[in-house]
């Protein structure tokens, strides 16, 4: 491997893919890293209906491909399947540290996302891959004709709570508030279909069983109330956490959340060093938002570049 390029960009998701098609244009040679399969975490995503260009809608996993079949057209970009551990500065240069050996970039666009967040419950852990579970589009299928629960009130929760009926006998969507903070059209959605039942200021506290979950223990938040409900599988969907723990000994500064800083021209507080997509600092996680973002870190990594030549 060249163990020198003009752009580093660490993640391939939707911000990654479009950063290298970005890259390419401007003539840059590019190096992707990314150790699992191209497209994140949106492969996972069972059905989009709000990236524009596609009115019928389309899976995540066929968004994806379509991101890194362009991305791949261009011989400027270069696939490497390598864990990034941490970056550093070097004369007019970074240095992209990974799990075997380094390579020298004149820019970097950090791009690697978020992944699921854990409520950190009794039995959570304990149960991962025996009735917990943070995909449903990965596991739905393995709850086929029985009860499972769902904890969260925002997009994400209430998606997977209708792909759920798709399987479930039964979908118990379970929610801290009194009111759901995703759209009102997935609102609508969860609320006319039959198979979803919706408790409203419950929190989970407890997954029992004894080899697979069995039940789960949930609490009145206006009460304080203990019940406890009998279900076969718990799906969790609380929000992200940013992948940024390579950056943590960085001139890169995290937030308290450990999500990237920067400024609206995608900088970061490390020169070179750009970010876009849902490791970054922002309020909305979309599609099209990583997309935008991706595009005007290029472009100004690309300026960034220029102006060291």
């Amino acid at each position: 491997m060249d163990t020198k390029c003009d752009l580093a960009i660490i993640g391939a998701g939707p911000a990654g893919l479009t950063a290298a098609v970005y890259g390419a244009r401007a003539g840059l040679s590019v190096k992707i890293f990314e150790m699992g399969s191209p497209g994140g975490q949106l492969v996972n995503t069972d059905w989009i209906e709000n990236y524009p260009g596609f009115p019928e809608g389309l899976s995540g996993a066929e968004l994806m491909t379509k991101f890194t079949m362009q991305a791949m057209n261009f011989s400027e970009v270069d696939f490497v399947n390598k864990y990034v551990t941490g970056l550093e500065s070097k004369e007019n240069r970074i240095e992209v540290k990974t799990s075997d050996g380094s390579l020298e970039a004149k820019a970097v666009v950090v791009a690697t996302g978020a992944f699921p967040g854990q409520l950190g419950v009794e039995g959570e852990r304990e149960f991962l891959g025996a009735g917990v579970s943070y995909c449903g589009t990965c596991d739905g299928a393995f709850f086929r004709g029985r009860e499972v629960a769902v904890i969260g009130g925002g997009d994400t929760a209430l998606e997977e709570a209708v792909f759920l009926t798709k399987f479930a006998s039964k979908v118990t969507l379970i929610h801290r508030r009194d009111e759901f903070r995703g759209a009102k059209i997935l609102q609508d959605r969860v609320i006319d279909n039959k198979k979803i039942e919706i408790l409203y200021s419950e929190t989970l506290e407890r997954i029992l069983g004894e080899q697979n979950v069995e039940e789960i223990e949930l609490k009145n938040v206006k009460t304080n109330e203990l019940h406890r409900l009998n279900v076969d599988g718990v799906f969790i969907f609380v929000g992200t956490v940013p992948n940024s723990d390579f950056l943590k000994d960085t001139q890169v500064t995290l937030d308290e959340k450990g999500q990237v800083v920067a400024n609206m021209q995608m900088e970061t507080t490390m020169p070179g060093v750009f970010v876009a997509g849902d490791v970054r600092q922002t309020q909305l996680r979309q599609v099209s938002t990583a997309v935008g973002d991706a595009a005007l870190a290029t472009i100004n990594a690309s300026k960034y570049i220029e102006g060291l030549e």
